[in-house]
């Protein structure tokens, strides 16, 4: 875990060695300022030479300024080098979940993710500011104020750093307990995270429901839980604090009692006496430093835990070795015995085979959860076959690159995600380097135009998160305007009218009928209505394909389509 800590400090190395320098040039210092005070005490002093006692003084002023400089750069550099390691972790992690197929997102919940990208990251750059630089520094200067405390009288070093080993010990062990308080305070703050992220996002149904205090006490258990967690690290904090802070002072005490033993003893001078106590002081100071950061590091160590943790899922749907862009596609597509089952082994597809020409339109209609979402969701590998095989013209979607198989395929699903922003902006999606005058035609295409005439700020009208400012049918052609934009040879129209009137819906399927002509379209649908003018309507219900052929022809036969068909309308009459 260390070796992958400080992979990321690569990019920075002038940046570290500066900091580092710096701090332990600073950490010299303070150790050359006891041994000045003790010079200045037992040889200039009894000279009564004030000439040299201000030429002592101004060459310690001289190093507090140059130790003043070198504090800035510590803190501000430093921090700064942190900054940039922890942005980079997040990128990765960010990048790493833009890679995690739909079955990965199928189990986690939002809000933890979230506090993965965001929280579990914060300390991190503490850690890496301050973790090698005082670990180092630390040693060094317990080691060097030791020595020099060594000079000045053995037998009273010794007897100051007595109770050295009881803080080390203390320090193990909480480490090690707030460590482990800490990886829960994350695992809480996920769930915590999740259930804020729920009730904002559902607040509309919370409210239309009036479950107003069912959500409420919901929320205070998770708020009284992360509370408990944060107490109970603050608790460990508090024992740790206390008990370092006593033998802390007890190693003061005792430097001063020894000391002054020896001093009166005649076994050091005044000067040396001054100096140890102020050796003594420098001595305590990184413990003071260590206990300090006995509150930061756990929760950096166990943020970056977290970190590896998730940055070691390997995505279930990634490139081939050696897979190749997919160019000059027509639109064939190919599925050859393909099954799928969900990873708690409900089996949807089993030995499905298929072919649908270029330019031909397939209208997959049964029962709900019967497979013809997934069956489509395959083909741009939002999910991964079980078994079997699936073309598009000479290529098996499994040898060529995610981005070049999904830029050639355009979704317009039943539940239409818009982006917080302009209407202009989510357009532009389906093509980022669309001009004006395409993204003007889209809006034509999905009949957008009059929408977009009616509204104060045109196409720069924000609609609010996930498009709460629009209708459901005005949300709907943008979601079709992009798909426009995007212009693929293969279409995947999931519900794509099932949000508009019956008005609109006349008008938008004339436009996917255009936006069909020559394109290979897969049409998941309830609505029998809509998928009359479909070259082939596929029955799919039991894990497989029941039937397939014309409106006409299925009603003929009289099979699971005809009763489909029948109950849906006498339903509808």
């Amino acid at each position: 875990m260390l070796k992958r800590f400080f992979n990321y400090y690569k990019p920075y190395k002038k940046l570290f060695l500066l900091d580092f320098s710096c701090a332990t040039i600073a950490a010299i210092l303070e150790l050359a300022f006891p041994i000045v005070v003790n010079q200045v005490i037992d040889t200039i002093l009894p000279q009564e030479n004030w000439r040299l006692i201000v030429v002592a003084c101004l060459s310690l002023l001289f190093f507090y300024v140059v130790n003043t400089g070198l504090q800035y750069i510590v803190v501000a550099l430093g921090h700064r080098l942190g900054v940039n390691i922890e942005t980079d972790m997040r990128q990765d992690l960010y990048e790493h979940l833009q890679k995690q197929s739909f079955s990965y997102y199928d189990e986690q919940k939002t809000g933890k993710l979230m506090s993965r990208l965001t929280t579990d990251l914060f300390e991190i750059s503490e850690v890496a500011h301050h973790g090698p630089e005082d670990v180092f520094i630390t040693l060094m200067t317990l080691t060097g104020a030791f020595v020099l405390m060594l000079r000045i009288h053995v037998k009273l070093a010794l007897a100051t750093i007595v109770l050295i080993p009881f803080i080390t010990l203390a320090l193990v062990f909480f480490n090690k307990k707030m460590t482990k308080v800490n990886t829960d305070i994350y695992q809480n703050l996920g769930e915590f995270n999740a259930g804020i992220e729920a009730n904002v996002s559902g607040i509309r149904v919370i409210q239309a429901f009036g479950n107003e205090e069912f959500e409420t006490r919901r929320f205070k258990e998770l708020n009284n839980m992360y509370r408990q967690s944060k107490i109970k690290f603050y608790q460990v904090m508090g024992v740790s604090s206390a008990y370092n802070y006593l033998f802390i002072r007890l190693i003061s005490l005792f430097a001063l009692i020894f000391g002054a033993y020896y001093s009166i003893r005649g076994e050091i001078t005044y000067g040396e006496f001054v100096g140890f106590i102020l050796l003594s002081n420098v001595f305590v100071r990184p413990i003071e430093k260590v206990n300090n950061m006995i509150e930061s590091y756990p929760k950096g160590i166990a943020g970056f835990r977290r970190f590896i943790e998730e940055i070691d899922k390997e995505p279930s749907i990634q490139d081939a070795k050696k897979a190749e862009d997919m160019l000059n596609v027509n639109g064939n597509i190919v599925y050859d015995q393909v099954s799928f089952a969900y990873d708690d082994g409900t089996e949807v597809l089993n030995n499905v085979s298929l072919t649908i020409p270029a330019g031909e339109t397939i209208a997959f209609v049964g029962p709900s959860g019967a497979g013809k979402t997934t069956l489509c969701n395959l083909l741009p590998r939002f999910y991964e076959v079980d078994q079997g095989n699936i073309y598009i013209d000479q290529y098996d979607i499994q040898d060529v690159t995610l981005q070049s198989l999904r830029h050639h395929i355009g979704v317009v699903q039943q539940d239409v995600f818009l982006f917080p922003g302009t209407i202009r902006e989510n357009i532009r999606y389906g093509n980022l380097t669309a001009t004006d005058e395409q993204v003007l035609e889209a809006v034509r295409l999905a009949h957008l135009d009059q929408v977009v005439s009616e509204m104060p700020e045109g196409l720069d009208t924000i609609i609010g998160e996930r498009g709460v400012k629009l209708s459901g049918g005005q949300k709907q052609r943008v979601s079709i305007a992009r798909i426009f934009l995007k212009n693929p040879p293969i279409l995947i129209l999931d519900e794509a009218t099932s949000a508009l009137d019956t008005e609109t819906e006349q008008v938008i399927q004339e436009s996917l009928q255009a936006l069909s002509k020559d394109r290979t379209t897969l049409i998941i649908a309830h609505r029998f209505a809509t998928i009359k003018d479909a070259t082939r309507i596929v029955v799919v219900a039991d894990h497989g394909i029941k039937e397939m052929g014309t409106h006409d022809s299925l009603m003929a036969l009289k099979g699971m389509y005809y009763q489909l068909y029948q109950a849906q309308f006498s339903q509808e009459g």
